[in-house]
């Protein structure tokens, strides 16, 4: 796989760490069986509302437009598509945040319903971040539903992004497959695709995590919130109050999630005398 560079520069960004980030983006790629690419052309445009529809409903008030697609692509901004053959099965979009935060916002990622855990997804943020890095733009971020657990584990524990920021109902009510008309309470996560944590992730070599103790604390989410939402939309809303009323306030007081467990939830390092923070979790502003 290749990954263009803006003007043939890397941007302030070293070569060796551009040409790893392809090396292990075509990996990953290559174990879930797919091609990444980007997407530029009006038949790929519809493909990808196409898919967008599949994943989320809404097929009279798609999430994404194509016309808005076809600006998006011709402005620089991120649209790529996780191919199976001929069948495109993934795609993730992003656009360019303020020129000086050096950051791209990631706001749509899905794969097809019925394929997930074969590494597509994996496959599409690995090409994302070797796309980015080649931009010498060095950190990527974008919401997620904290309800959402598998999602949670994918995103700080399979990719390294940590959360820096809870957003109660952002979105508003969004009725459609996957969100059931809830309230759209988002964490903003920020994947700093250099350091430490976020290399070990791309590179597949197991970390430490950080253990339970005096200065954690556990706050628990669902095993299965979108299954909970079809069979119990009253256990489901109350999920939502519980995990925003403990895990918002913590985080305005300073604490960072530090990890998740599929069984105990968030791990929350709380605030505290002296406590400093964590440059992998400070959202850079210029």
């Amino acid at each position: 796989m290749s990954i263009e560079t803006s003007g043939g520069r890397s941007l302030g960004v070293e070569a060796s760490a551009v040409g790893l980030a392809a090396r292990e983006a075509a990996r990953w790629a290559a174990e879930a069986g797919v091609a990444v690419r980007e997407l530029r052309d009006l038949d790929e445009a519809h493909a990808v509302i196409a898919l967008l529809v599949e994943i989320w409903g809404r097929p009279d008030n798609p999430l994404i437009t194509v016309e808005f697609l076809r600006a998006l692509t011709k402005a620089g901004n991120y649209v790529a598509g996780a191919y199976d053959g001929d069948r495109l099965i993934g795609v993730c979009i992003g656009f360019h945040e303020e020129p000086a935060a050096r950051t791209l916002h990631s706001h749509i990622a899905g794969v097809a319903p019925g394929l997930a855990g074969r590494g597509t997804g994996m496959a599409l943020k690995l090409h994302q971040r070797a796309w980015a890095l080649a931009r010498g733009i060095v950190a990527v971020e974008w919401t997620f539903d904290p309800l959402v657990s598998r999602n949670a584990y994918f995103n700080i524990v399979k990719l390294g992004a940590l959360p820096v920021e809870y957003l109660p109902n952002f979105y508003g009510a969004m009725h459609d497959a996957i969100n059931g008309g809830d309230d759209t309470d988002r964490l903003l996560v920020r994947w700093e695709l250099l350091s430490p944590r976020v290399r070990a992730a791309c590179s597949g070599t197991p970390r430490e995590r950080p253990l339970d103790g005096p200065s954690n604390r556990r706050v628990a989410a669902p095993a299965d919130i979108e299954a909970l939402r079809v069979h119990d939309a009253a256990a489901a809303r109350g999920w939502r109050h519980r995990l925003r009323d403990e895990l918002e306030p913590l985080m305005a007081a300073g604490g960072r999630v530090v990890d998740f467990d599929r069984e105990l939830g968030y791990l929350v390092r709380l605030a505290g005398p002296g406590a400093r923070p964590d440059p992998e979790q400070i959202r850079r502003k210029p």
